[in-house]
């Protein structure tokens, strides 16, 4: 699955709902489809705030699924980048002033089993996260 949008605050919710719709293929417990849901609200929000900052910007998801239950989700910006991605993970490292718990990578880390973040200053970041869900019911054809 693949969709772009712009980094409109109101997109938040579109993003998140969409991938929270591709991942109900797998059948998901509540509390895993919940997780997905907050991480990815998580990763958009970060795109919106920081990646574009006083600009527009497009976002940019694909997703996909193995055989295994694995869920692999991308979220990708073509922003300002992030100068010390190691720094930026740390909980309550914020660049975007006192309004901003700083806590976005943190909650993502928690509510996914991977989390990888590369950045490049000037060119954007992406993240990438991964669930493995604990029951999957996969429908052929």
């Amino acid at each position: 699955m693949r969709i772009s949008f712009p980094s409109n605050s109101n997109n938040e919710a579109f993003g998140r709902a969409v991938v929270a719709a591709f991942a109900a293929q797998l059948d998901p417990t509540i509390d895993e489809l919940s997780d997905i849901k907050t991480a990815v609200s998580e990763a958009v929000t970060n795109c919106i705030v920081h990646a574009y900052r006083d600009t527009i910007g497009m976002i940019y998801i694909t997703a996909k699924y193995d055989d295994h239950g694995t869920l692999q989700i991308k979220i990708r910006d073509k922003g300002c980048g992030i100068a010390d991605v190691e720094q930026a993970m740390q909980p309550l490292f914020t660049t975007a002033g006192e309004e901003r718990a700083g806590l976005g990578f943190a909650v993502m880390e928690s509510f996914m089993d991977k989390l990888r973040v590369t950045s490049k200053l000037g060119s954007g970041t992406t993240v990438t996260m991964q669930k493995n869900l604990a029951r999957r019911v996969m429908k052929n054809g």
